[in-house]
């Protein structure tokens, strides 16, 4: 069985490596790979400050040896509101260290890595690279930077950052045989996905990954055919006392006129029908 990079037990698994780790953020943030001398891998889970608030669960965690954070993330399907989740996420990352009474200039500097395998958006390129700057350009702040960088996007170039976008691409063993590269980075991730792929434990975990994802589809599609049932058995209850409603006024209406062709006076057809002055001319004509 084959393990693809992109998935998320994959990936994981890869940048526990730290070679493959090192290589990958100095393709993405443009920094020579011997300026990265450590990388640490955190925990991945941020800490609540009080009960109610939302938890963090980020892919992957690292540290650098100059303190910048870094979160890597995958994300196979786009969900309503990204853009903010990425924000909300970031914004925990930066926080999280912080301290009662300590001083800002400890907080650290964060960067968010996304690997998208969806169109984020309508521009070609597929490395996007966002920060805090004014209506003019200028820098208000590096602290917070964000990579996105979109799978499904028309390689134009060959460096560093489309070899790595061409691994994560793979979906079979034939497609790592095409990827021509002298990456260590990238030659290193390739043996791992490999040595992956014929790991009793990791296909397990690969399979359970598969199962859960099966299981949820199957339980979404329960759930729109029960409402489909739902919607249905209510509109036949509301189309059928519609219909009695009419029918009922149909059927006054046919007694009224009834009681005109037989003369009877005006105030004595209210009495009896119970309809108003306005409907009895109405339906006079």
């Amino acid at each position: 069985m084959f393990i693809p990079p992109k998935s998320d037990v994959c990936m994981k698994e890869l940048f526990q490596n730290e070679t493959v780790l090192k290589y990958f953020i100095s393709a993405v943030l443009a920094i020579p790979p011997e300026e990265i001398r450590t990388i640490r891998l955190k925990n991945t889970f941020l800490r609540r400050r009080y009960q109610k608030q939302k938890q963090g669960i980020l892919d992957v965690l690292a540290e650098m040896n100059d303190n910048t954070k870094i979160n890597i993330e995958l994300q196979i399907k786009h969900y309503a509101y990204w853009d903010r989740r990425q924000l909300f996420y970031l914004a925990k990352l930066y926080t999280e260290d912080m301290k009662s009474g300590e001083d800002y200039a400890l907080l650290k500097k964060c960067v968010s890595i996304s690997i998208l395998d969806f169109n984020l958006t309508s521009r070609k390129e597929y490395h996007h690279v966002y920060c805090l700057r004014d209506g003019q350009g200028y820098v208000f702040s590096d602290v917070l930077e964000i990579h996105i960088l979109e799978l499904k996007k028309k390689l134009k170039e060959n460096g560093t950052v489309e070899e790595w976008l061409r691994f994560f691409r793979a979906d079979c063993e034939e497609d790592l045989e095409m990827i021509r590269t002298k990456n260590p980075g990238i030659l290193e991730a390739i043996r791992e996905v490999r040595e992956m792929s014929l790991s009793r434990r990791l296909r397990i975990r690969y399979e359970a990954h598969l199962k859960q994802i099966r299981d949820e589809k199957a339980w979404k599609a329960y759930e729109r055919a029960e409402a489909r049932k739902e919607g249905l058995a209510e509109g036949r209850t509301v189309g059928l006392a519609e219909g009695r409603t009419v029918g009922l006024a149909e059927g006054r209406s046919q007694i009224i006129r009834n009681m005109i062709r037989q003369n009877i006076s005006d105030q004595e057809i209210i009495r009896l029908s119970g309809c108003s002055e306005e409907e009895l001319k109405k339906i006079k004509g």
